[in-house]
C-alpha cells in the first residue's frame, strides 16, 4: 500500500512516497503543479495521502488529493499516543507536530530534541515517557543576515556558503558572518547543553534545509552523546499518521 505525503515549507515542498514503512519517492520542488501530482499518484497507485503546511493556500493541491486518494486531514489532534501539554494546540505549527509523533515512533523510549534548522531554527523536546511540552522558535541563519541588512543603515546583505568555514571578522562581511554563524551554533550549543542536563542520554535529530551545515558544525560537540541528522522527519510523521489512523478505521 503506497502513501503520498507532502511537507509544504515557506521556501520548498518536500514530497515522498512510502510502501508501507519504506519511502520509494522523494522530491523536494518549488511548486506542486497539480497535473504532475496527479501523474504520481498514477505512477505509483497511490492509496492514503496527507499534508502538512505552513500555508492555507491548498485547495488545488487538496482537491487533487480528495479526488484521487483516500485524503487523510493532519491536525494537532491527531494524537499518535503521546501526551501532549502544548496549551496552544490552535497555534503548534503542523511540521513541529509531525516530527514529535516521527521522533515517538523512530525513536521509541528516549529523550529526543529535534532541531529544525530552516527558515526559522525550532527546538521540541520529546521525552523519553513520550511526553511534549514544547519548545523554543528562534531566527534561520537567512533570516539573520537579512535582518541585519534591513533594520541598519549600511550593513550589506552578506551571502553565505554552507560548506564554507565560518571566518575570522577581519571585515565587515566576514565579521557578520562570523556574528551569524558563530551565534547560531553558541546558540544551538546552549540548547543542546541545557537539555542535556535535564534529559538523560539525549538524542539530538537536526533537520530542515540547514541541517547539514549545523551537524558538521556540531560533530565534535561533547553536548549531546548521540546527534543524527534526519531529513524526513515530518514526511515520516506524515507517514505514521496515515498508518496510524488506517488501524483505528480498521
Amino acid at each position: 500500500m503506497h502513501n503520498l505525503v507532502i511537507d509544504i515549507g515557506n521556501t520548498n515542498s518536500k514530497l515522498a512516497v512510502f510502501d508501507e514503512k519504506t519511502m520509494v519517492n522523494y522530491q523536494v520542488l518549488k511548486e506542486i503543479v497539480p497535473a504532475e501530482l496527479i501523474n504520481l499518484i498514477k505512477q505509483y497507485h497511490i492509496v492514503n495521502s496527507s499534508i502538512s503546511s505552513v500555508s492555507e493556500d491548498l485547495l488545488d493541491v487538496i482537491h487533487v488529493l480528495q479526488s484521487n486518494t483516500n485524503y487523510i486531514p493532519f491536525s494537532t489532534s491527531i494524537n499518535t499516543g503521546i501526551k501532549n501539554n502544548y496549551q496552544t494546540l490552535s497555534t503548534l505549527g503542523l511540521d513541529r507536530w509531525a516530527k514529535v509523533i516521527a521522533a515517538n515512533r523512530c525513536y521509541p523510549g528516549q529523550n529526543c530534541l529535534m532541531i529544525d534548522s530552516g527558515t526559522c531554527i525550532t527546538y521540541d523536546l520529546l521525552n523519553s515517557n513520550s511526553e511534549y511540552f514544547g519548545g523554543s522558535i528562534s531566527l534561520g541563519i537567512d533570516m539573520r543576515f537579512k535582518a541585519l541588512h534591513h533594520f541598519t543603515g549600511r550593513l550589506p546583505l552578506v551571502k553565505w556558503e554552507e560548506e564554507a568555514e565560518i571566518p575570522k571578522g577581519t571585515d565587515t562581511n566576514s565579521a557578520i558572518k562570523n556574528g551569524v554563524l558563530q551565534g547560531v551554533i553558541n546558540e544551538v550549543e546552549g540548547f543542546i547543553s541545557a537539555y542535556n542536563k535535564e534529559n538523560k542520554g539525549l538524542t539530538v535529530l537536526l533537520t530542515g534545509g540547514n541541517a547539514a551545515f549545523l551537524l558538521e558544525q556540531l560533530k565534535n560537540s561533547i553536548f549531546a552523546p548521540q546527534i543524527t541528522h534526519d531529513p524526513y522527519l515530518v514526511l515520516k510523521g506524515l507517514n505514521e499518521v496515515i498508518a496510524f489512523e488506517y488501524v483505528q478505521k480498521n
